[in-house]
């Protein structure tokens, strides 16, 4: 994961090396070689994912490239944040490696759950966790559009919401292969934990508003912004109403920056007028060409 970034452009090499400086561990290593399950564990995950993120950022405005506008699918906030100059770089790697660290511990392994939904919309998802609750926690985790709506909770309440939401027409529910149930109510340990750091951070104004997760509302100040990813680790992922405030402020180009097309492909979905493309390698680079002119 990223290694073409890396070994074809300097300053993408540049930043996979800053990240090892402020992690004091090798994630290049880890990202490029694996193992895989140890690159999977989430407090790994988080700070790889992030990297190769803002490798890809800094890529493209290297070459011209400048948002009007950033956002970002849980983690991706925080490289959202990084971009718009919150937050440094070293700061949210650390920030996001104890982020992931609380989340796991949390929840006990295996009493969590989530499981995407396709194609109820989200006041149905919303009624079929409230049938299927029985006391437990469960609710929506991703407003994703197009139907898509993923759940989190408690491992059986999550089924049994799940079961409701065939019940009510879902067409399927797929459990998904996670190691916590994010964005639900039993993240609020974490949450707890994280808060405090986050605060404590040296944040600035950024310089681009940055539509959070949590209310699709433009952040322009640094305590809003912190404020947001506070709030974001056990609220609800609203991806589709941050598109669609993206597109009411006269958005029409997105592009997706880090490994995976899956938020591009949502948007195409959500503002099917938009320009879409996304960039997590050095062959990505072609579709974007005419946007750096």
């Amino acid at each position: 994961m990223g290694r073409a970034l890396a070994e074809a452009f300097p300053i993408c090499g540049e930043t996979f090396a800053e990240a090892d400086a402020a992690l004091g561990v090798s994630l290049s290593r880890l990202c490029f070689e694996g193992p895989e399950d140890e690159l999977a564990l989430t407090e790994n995950t988080q700070p790889a994912i992030l990297t190769v993120s803002v490798a890809a950022f800094r890529l493209l405005a290297s070459r011209g490239l400048e948002p009007s506008f950033v956002a970002g699918h849980s983690l991706g906030e925080y490289s959202a944040n990084v971009a718009a100059g919150t937050f440094s770089f070293s700061d949210a790697l650390r920030i996001v490696r104890r982020r992931g660290r609380f989340m796991q511990e949390a929840v006990p392994a295996g009493a969590g759950a989530m499981s995407a939904i396709l194609g109820l919309d989200p006041e149905t998802v919303a009624l079929a966790c409230e049938e299927g609750a029985q006391g437990d926690v469960v609710s929506l985790a991703n407003m994703n559009g197009a139907r898509q709506v993923v759940i989190a909770g408690a491992r059986d309440a999550v089924v049994r919401a799940g079961d409701r939401a065939k019940a009510l027409g879902a067409k399927r529910v797929i459990p998904l292969p996670v190691s916590a149930p994010f964005h639900c109510a039993l993240m609020m340990p974490a949450q707890e934990q994280l808060a405090p750091e986050l605060r404590a951070l040296d944040a600035h104004d950024p310089h681009v508003p940055i539509v959070a997760n949590v209310d699709a509302e433009p952040k322009c100040r640094a305590r809003a912004a912190i404020e947001a990813l506070v709030a974001q680790v056990s609220a609800p992922v609203r991806w589709e109403a941050v598109v669609q405030r993206l597109a009411s402020e006269g958005v029409t180009t997105y592009v997706e920056v880090g490994p995976g097309t899956v938020l591009s492909g949502l948007v195409r979905k959500i503002h099917r007028e938009a320009t879409v493309a996304s960039v997590g390698s050095p062959d990505d680079l072609a579709a974007i060409e005419p946007m750096l002119r």
